[in-house]
């Protein structure tokens, strides 16, 4: 049975226009079209750019209850209609129905928690005072908004990515231009249907389809973008920081995340969180498993437990309710995939389970004995393998978890606190997370890396105060009138 190819349109500068030439959107499961969607042009982007600027800046109030009111109504709209918006994003990309409902549900509370951070954008008074002849000064700072935010958002989290763009974006008072990974727009296009039915005056919001070619330079080198909000791979992060300039910044790059498994940890827990952990999206998540640095005593035992429940994983239909896992993105990039896991064994890696390759299916892979010369070892893998490891002790695991130039997110199974606060002081990560694995979040959390893993943090309030600038006002009081 063939889906109807549905026609959409894109939103540049509040209205719902076509483009000269289209593109289609494939599921990954059956490579089967399910819409045409613009290719914008350079043009069209720049519309979109202008008009952002244009709106901003001639719209002298906006206040704070109108934004609170907008954000409110489409977290409200976005719970109204979970399934509409998880169909969409399982069909797009590559996570299972029960996955992409749990991103519904987590994008409609990013907008949400938006709403309420809207209403805490505030300054303090300062104490001019302290400064000998400024007796006679009071002032105060308060955060006004950037004016144009350019964005541009990965296939992964389609929905919920967007919405940190967004959300913040129209809370803090910006315009916002975003455009969407070319694999999976239409949950950023649904996102952009429910903000306008919400009553986003028209200019505010554009969701511009097409190639990062083609449109992605003028989005971050247009002089009306004041900041550039950028999530994907560190490659693209670094030219675009080449290339933005004196823009604000904010990247949310690659990972390769590392767990540690303590010999006193909950070794059961630790299995169910860390198989959960590399296996979820199809390990298409910067925050997911990729290393695992287990104590030599519990070693044999953690592996082959997490052998059997990685056994147990049910690789299948997206649309169905009993599959673990589904394809990833496109059959590219299982391949890439593929002839990492292959490249690690040409270097004397073990393959535990898996390592099998089905059109853009790919089974989820254990890999023991890796090289550090192994590109698996050193890059993002971003697909289900995960690499094992012995270590002698929490010193070793540390030393070695660090080893990357990345630091997103790290796990620690231990039941010592002390061991415990030893990785938290000494793991070079923007989270770690205690007993639970590295790709644990909650979207109202500081959210970000150190080394290449990106600049600036995400997270509604993180984002807005990128997203705004701190503004000092200062009276000099007539000394005759005191």
């Amino acid at each position: 049975m063939h889906t109807k190819v549905k026609a959409m349109k894109m939103l540049v500068g509040g209205k719902w226009v076509e483009g000269k030439d289209t593109f289609e959107v494939v599921n990954p499961q059956n490579n089967e079209a399910i819409a045409r969607v613009p290719l914008a042009s350079k043009e069209q982007m720049e519309e979109a750019i202008e008009t952002a600027e244009r709106t901003y800046r001639t719209t002298t109030v906006w206040p704070t209850h109108e934004r609170i009111a907008i954000l409110t109504k489409v977290s409200n709209y976005m719970k109204e209609h979970v399934e509409e918006f998880a169909e969409i994003i399982a069909s797009e990309g590559s996570k299972t129905i029960n996955e992409a409902r749990g991103e519904v549900k987590r994008a409609a509370q990013t907008i949400q928690i938006s709403a309420e951070e809207a209403r805490r954008i505030n300054g303090e008074t300062l104490n001019f005072d302290q400064n000998e002849g400024s007796e006679n000064r009071v002032g105060y700072y308060y955060r006004f908004p950037v004016g144009v935010v350019g964005a541009i958002t990965p296939f992964n989290d389609p929905l919920n990515m967007v919405a940190h763009k967004i959300g913040p974006a129209i809370a803090a008072g910006n315009a916002i231009v975003l455009k969407p990974a070319s694999v999976t727009p239409l949950s950023a296009l649904k996102l952009a249907e429910a903000f306008m039915n919400a009553g986003l005056p028209e200019g505010f919001l554009s969701v511009v389809t097409g190639s990062g070619r083609e449109i992605g330079d003028t989005l971050v080198t247009h002089p009306a973008v004041q900041m550039v909000s950028f999530t994907g791979g560190t490659e693209a992060g670094e030219k675009i920081t080449q290339k933005a300039g004196t823009k604000k910044l904010s990247m949310e790059l690659g990972s390769n995340s590392p767990v540690i498994v303590l010999e006193d940890a909950d070794l059961h827990d630790a299995v169910q969180s860390t198989v959960s952990g590399a296996f979820s999206a199809v390990g298409q998540n910067c925050i997911g498993v990729q290393r695992i640095y287990v104590e030599k005593e519990i070693y044999q035992t953690f592996l082959n437990t997490f052998v059997n429940r990685t056994a147990e994983l049910n690789v299948g239909d997206k649309m169905d309710e009993l599959t673990d896992m589904g394809p990833l993105i496109n059959e590219k990039e299982a391949k890439r995939v593929e002839k990492w896991v292959n490249e690690a064994v040409a270097k004397g890696a073990t393959v535990e389970f898996g390592g099998k390759r089905e059109g853009a299916y790919y089974t989820p892979t254990i890999l023991t004995n890796v090289s550090d010369e192994a590109t698996i070892a050193k890059e993002e893998i971003f697909g289900p393998v995960v690499l094992v490891y012995p270590v002698d002790s929490l010193y070793e695991a540390v030393e070695q978890a660090n080893n990357v130039d990345y630091g997103l997110q790290a796990g620690i199974f231990t039941s010592n606190i002390n061991q415990a606060f030893y990785a938290v002081k000494h793991m070079k990560v923007g989270g770690i997370m205690i007993n639970d694995s590295s790709d644990y979040r909650i979207d109202a959390m500081p959210f970000g890396g150190t080394k290449g893993s990106g600049i600036g943090r995400e997270g509604i309030q993180f984002a807005i105060e990128a997203m705004t600038e701190a503004k000092v006002v200062s009276f000099r009081l007539q000394e005759k009138l005191l």
